[in-house]
């Protein structure tokens, strides 16, 4: 778990959010525990190299995965699960026509997390400091025997 309870609720009061003191220790730490599994899970695996979870951002005065955890428990606690929801390639669809009954695919649905749930504000904290893995990349490759032998 990133971060405390006591941070959590803290960092949540300084927002005008009073959900977390309000909520009960065992529910508090319930979802500052799903917020954390969500930043450990989809985040952190993902930190440009020289970034780790210990990583303070200039300006910041708390590790980024901390601040991260707790925007997610909040949403963790206002709607349990919402970050471990399940979904299939026929969900992310939007109704575009009536009489025919026809269906068009809504957003990205061939990324990496294209189907999991997204919080923009936790998005753009990690902007600068993750890779995106659906990125085009490079390689180098050479074909055939000893292409690669330096003289």
């Amino acid at each position: 778990m990133y971060g405390s309870l006591a941070g959590f609720r803290a960092y949540a009061l300084a927002r005008g959010d009073s959900a977390p003191t309000d909520a009960t220790n065992e529910a508090a730490t319930a979802a500052l525990v799903r917020g954390s599994d969500m930043i450990r899970l989809r985040y952190v695996p993902n930190f440009l190299p020289g970034y780790g979870i210990d990583f303070v951002p200039p300006g910041s005065d708390m590790p980024l995965v901390e601040e991260a955890a707790y925007i997610a428990a909040s949403i963790e606690l206002k709607t349990p699960g919402f970050f471990s929801k399940t979904y299939t390639a026929a969900e992310q669809k939007v109704l575009t026509e009536v009489k025919g009954i026809k269906w068009t695919v809504v957003g990205e649905s061939s990324g990496v997390y294209a189907s999991m749930p997204v919080s923009t504000l936790i998005d753009a904290l990690f902007w600068p400091y993750v890779s995106d893995p659906d990125a085009a990349g490079f390689m180098f490759r050479s074909v055939g025997p000893r292409s690669c032998d330096v003289a």
